[in-house]
């Protein structure tokens, strides 16, 4: 853009210079007439008035140069004055051989630029650039045709030759374009394995290791299922002004299925062995939801604003508006939260009892786990580490123990039902599984 605003600058300057002794003298020798009193003045004013509208036109051309770096704005300023205004009375003698020396190199070239300007147009297409200069080129060719044949021969040899700059210009020049900057090095990053990524059952998962930025070859650019890429799951979630977040990916306790975003239609599927099956439509990274699966890998349950229950046997779905959190379900009920409080659905997702949801800072979670046949629900306190057994059928609280495990050992976790009934706990410094008795607080080992 440098290049035309002093381009444009000169050509204004050139166009400044005023009206000299030696111009008259120049053209007096190359028309042959005499200059007279009775004549000079009109062609000093022939030459002003030149000069001023040259002035007038390159004020409109040359900005409009010096904005779209081309050129032939210029070309256009300086040459139009010469094709519209002649001298106002016959000078000199008709030079027909001349006349026509200049007529047939008008003729030559303007059947060149419209030659040229309608290949451009069909090579390149039709854009605003090459519409303007072939928009010129029409209205020179009309012009000089029209007035050429009207002036003497000293204006009529002017009339061609600017007619001649403009239309062979007009297709000839293009705009300056800057050379295109030359691409950095994985600029791009390398698309990532189209195949589907299959499995039995998986020993190991590992995620992505490298940025989300980061521009590099497989495999690091993939979640990684029993040391392979796994690169049907979407690895990270843009959201609005915070960093990436890793996309969800969830594997069933027995290793054979898993829950993922699939990272080309932005869907949560779930894939075992047998295949994959869509859980959702296609989710912006804001609205991805967070997978668990419950009930001995049977359920899949997507939390987020609102939660899918979906029966992984039927591929039946509940919805439920309000939970933001699921953490037990089993085939008689589901445990969740909603912010305030936790609920007990039963199966159909009606609700059967609520307790208020506790956040104590600095203190584990509350857990909850409520038994195969729904007739119990327990709350272990993270704080307390005391053991809640609720009726939720009525709501009511039936016990409440703080297990004593031997030495200094003390409540882990707890880890659900067994097929008998008994409620099992594991030690935290042992690891030892223990069963519970909910009434009494009593721990013991079969066989022990």
């Amino acid at each position: 853009m440098t290049i035309s605003w002093v381009a444009a600058a000169l050509t204004v300057l050139a166009a400044f210079v005023p009206v000299t002794r030696e111009q008259l003298t120049w053209f007096a020798a190359t028309t042959g007439v005499t200059l007279t009193p009775a004549n000079a003045a009109l062609v000093v004013e022939h030459f002003v008035g030149l000069r001023r509208w040259r002035l007038i036109s390159l004020a409109v051309a040359a900005p409009l140069t010096g904005f779209t770096d081309d050129l032939f704005y210029l070309v256009l300023g300086w040459c139009a004055p010469s094709v519209l205004r002649g001298l106002p009375f016959s000078v000199g003698e008709r030079h027909g051989r001349r006349e026509l020396i200049y007529r047939t190199a008008w003729r030559l070239a303007l059947g060149a630029a419209l030659a040229s300007t309608g290949f451009t147009l069909v090579d390149q297409g039709v854009d605003g650039e090459l519409l303007a200069h072939a928009a010129a080129v029409v209205i020179a060719a009309t012009a000089v045709s029209g007035l050429a044949a009207k002036r003497n021969s000293w204006t009529a040899r002017g009339c061609y030759l600017s007619g001649t700059a403009i239309v062979l210009c007009g297709a000839l020049l293009v705009p300056i374009k800057a050379a295109p900057a030359e691409l950095p090095e994985y600029t791009m990053p390398r698309p990532l394995y189209v195949g589907m990524a299959m499995f039995g059952e998986i020993e190991r998962i590992a995620p992505p290791t490298c940025a989300w930025r980061y521009y590099a070859d497989e495999p690091c650019r993939s979640w990684q299922v029993n040391g392979e890429p796994f690169p049907q799951a979407a690895t990270y979630l843009i959201g609005k002004g915070g960093a990436p977040r890793a996309a969800p990916l969830r594997v069933s306790p027995d290793g054979k299925a898993v829950v993922y975003l699939d990272g080309r239609d932005r869907r949560m599927v779930r894939q075992d062995r047998d295949g994959i099956r869509p859980l959702t439509g296609r989710l912006a990274d804001a609205d991805v939801p967070t997978p668990t699966f419950a009930g001995q890998n049977r359920y899949v349950a997507l939390s987020g604003d609102g939660a899918q229950i979906i029966d992984t046997k039927t591929w039946d779905t509940l919805r439920l508006p309000d939970v933001r959190q699921v953490h037990d379900l089993n085939a008689s009920g589901i445990v969740a939260s909603t912010g305030t409080d936790v609920i007990v659905f039963d199966a159909a997702g009606k609700r059967r009892m609520s307790l208020t949801q506790r956040k104590i800072k600095d203190a584990p979670d509350d857990t909850y786990h409520l038994r195969a046949d729904g007739r119990r629900f327990v709350v272990i306190r993270g704080h307390e580490m005391r053991v809640e057994t609720y009726d939720p059928r009525t709501g009511a609280r039936l016990s409440a123990v703080t297990p004593a495990f031997p030495g200094d050992d003390f409540l882990d976790v707890g880890l659900g039902w067994t097929k008998q009934g008994d409620f099992l706990v594991r030690g935290y410094d042992t690891e030892r599984t223990y069963h519970l008795d909910l009434t009494t607080g009593r721990l013991w080992r079969p066989g022990k």
